[in-house]
């Protein structure tokens, strides 16, 4: 499936320690504008895997009680700085996007409701890569090759990651259960 995404210039950097506390600041914030509707705020995507190169873009997961209670707190992320996407393509999520002064995209906040089988599949992700080196490994060259082809078209670029990515999804998923 093809989600139309603004143009941005495709631009992975090697890891930046400081990516962990700009997700525990973030977090913390986040946590007060959706309130006691939070159960967890995972830190997910690149950013979250030690050693790789990663768009410089924090990504969140939120879990929390009632998905569509989100909704109802919009103003609450806009006044963060988030602009609210609804869905943006996958059911049952809501998607949330913060750039800085500049206009440089610097957070993603992903919210699912407590039990979606995406929480797993992000989270089963992220360990399984932490866990397997050489696999973030081949998975970061992967992300440099393909914002080198591509640094003017995300959609090619995301495109070129998704094979990748479904095959880390199953062995990840075969890990973690037997874990």
């Amino acid at each position: 499936m093809s989600i139309k995404v603004d143009f941005f210039k495709v631009e992975v950097v090697p890891h930046d320690p400081n990516w962990r506390s700009a997700f525990e600041t973030e977090s913390k914030l986040i946590a007060i504008a959706l309130t006691d509707n939070v159960v967890a705020i995972h830190h997910i995507g690149s950013t979250a895997i030690p050693q790789i190169h990663a768009k410089p873009i924090v990504d969140m997961l939120v879990e929390v009680k009632d998905i569509l209670k989100i909704d109802t707190h919009s103003s609450e992320m806009e006044a963060l700085g988030y602009e609210a996407m609804g869905e943006f393509g996958i059911s049952g999520r809501r998607f949330f996007r913060k750039g800085n002064e500049a206009g440089i995209r610097t957070h993603h906040l992903h919210g699912f409701e407590v039990n979606s089988p995406q929480i797993d599949r992000h989270l089963a992700f992220r360990d399984y890569m932490i866990s397997h080196p050489e696999d973030a490994q081949q998975y970061s060259e992967l992300k440099r090759e393909l914002a080198n082809k591509y640094p003017d078209n995300i959609q090619a670029y995301m495109d070129g990651k998704d094979g990748f990515i479904k095959a880390m999804d199953l062995k990840a998923a075969k890990w973690r259960a037997s874990h």
